[in-house]
């Protein structure tokens, strides 16, 4: 399969910058597989399209303020570095992405922000990958959340000062119910939520569970093989509790659907099945690469926004609903003026 086949055009300014002025103030195009058909709705019309005893299960994974900058500390040498978290592995190291002029030795120490934390690089990577131990007086996370800034995707083209960033992205680039921190993107699907949205599901007897995926740079990058079958994605760390997996086995014994807020949630739930035991509860890393004719064994339907053309994203989604009728649905989004990507509309797939 090509990746060309996963393409399409998408003029710049259907691209949002901004988030909705509400929370859940956005469109919501609803993809009916059986029935081919498309409709159109508002995201705080969600309940209406559910029955009572399905479940939503949302990725409650937390966004860390993960782009940090400092400088070299070697006299001489204080040039600026760009230090992007990926990943916490423990005993103060971090699995990082690192951007320079001149790339430090191994031993050398950054100043990070006002000097209230220190990283020591020990492993020079490649693609700008590198290893580094993290040292500060307070609890790290404490001292991220003042000198970090939140990553947001790069397609989000913005003038202002810090980046890019507004005072609003702090909130509104993070899920209502976020709370496990680690991840460097939003699940954007989960955006859209509400206290009132889940309060509306919960009167109509949809229930609501919780998983963890740390969403990783892998978001971000675009498959470059033209082959889909070549490209591999980077791996992510999820967790299933045992409440969330006792509920799902029994919302699919009776017959009712599981509904998986994103692409990540739906990634999570699909390798915990992909095990050799099976699914239930656990952690794990991840790999899968979901594209057509992949066969979906836990996701009954799915919340999603507007992916990038050729993205994994658009491919697992392709997996799910058919790639024609998604390019079709895409088609259809564009000519209605849907707003796409992270600060964007959504997508209900049944």
């Amino acid at each position: 399969m090509n990746t060309s086949d996963f393409d399409y055009e998408l003029p710049p300014e259907r691209i949002a910058q901004e988030p909705p002025k509400e929370r859940d103030g956005g469109r919501m195009m609803v993809l009916d597989r059986a029935a081919q058909g498309i409709r159109h709705a508002r995201f705080t019309d969600l309940p209406d399209f559910l029955d009572a005893g399905d479940l939503v299960v949302v990725n409650d994974t937390r966004v860390i303020p993960a782009r940090v900058f400092g400088r070299k500390a070697r006299p001489g040498t204080g040039g600026k570095v760009e230090l992007l978290l990926l990943e916490d592995l423990g005993r103060g190291e971090w699995d990082v992405l690192m951007r320079t002029r001149r790339r430090p030795e191994p031993g050398e120490q950054i100043i990070l922000g006002d000097g209230a934390a220190t990283a020591t690089l020990l492993e020079d990577g490649e693609l700008g990958r590198a290893r580094v131990r993290i040292e500060s007086e307070r609890p790290f996370l404490e001292v991220l959340d003042g000198i970090g800034l939140t990553p947001l995707p790069p397609y989000i083209q913005r003038k202002a000062e810090q980046g890019g960033l507004r005072p609003e992205d702090k909130l509104r680039y993070q899920t209502v119910y976020a709370r496990e921190p680690g991840a460097v993107a939003a699940p954007t699907a989960g955006l859209h939520f509400t206290p009132a949205v889940f309060e509306r599901l919960a009167a109509k007897g949809v229930g609501k569970a919780e998983v963890t995926l740390h969403v990783g740079i892998g978001t971000f990058r675009p498959v470059k093989a033209d082959r889909v079958e070549d490209h591999r994605m980077d791996e992510e760390r999820w967790w299933i509790p045992e409440e969330t997996a006792r509920r799902i086995a029994e919302t699919k014994a009776a017959g009712h659907r599981v509904v998986a807020v994103g692409t990540t949630t739906s990634r999570t739930l699909e390798s915990a099945a992909a095990r050799p035991e099976g699914f239930g509860a656990g952690h794990g890393r991840t790999n899968i690469f979901i594209y057509p004719p992949y066969r979906f064994r836990m996701v009954d339907a799915m919340v999603t926004n507007f992916h990038l053309p050729k993205s994994t994203l658009i491919m697992m989604i392709s997996a799910f609903a058919g790639r024609e009728f998604v390019l079709r649905a895409y088609r259809e989004a564009i000519e209605a003026g849907y707003f796409f990507y992270s600060y964007g509309d959504c997508m209900l797939i049944l």
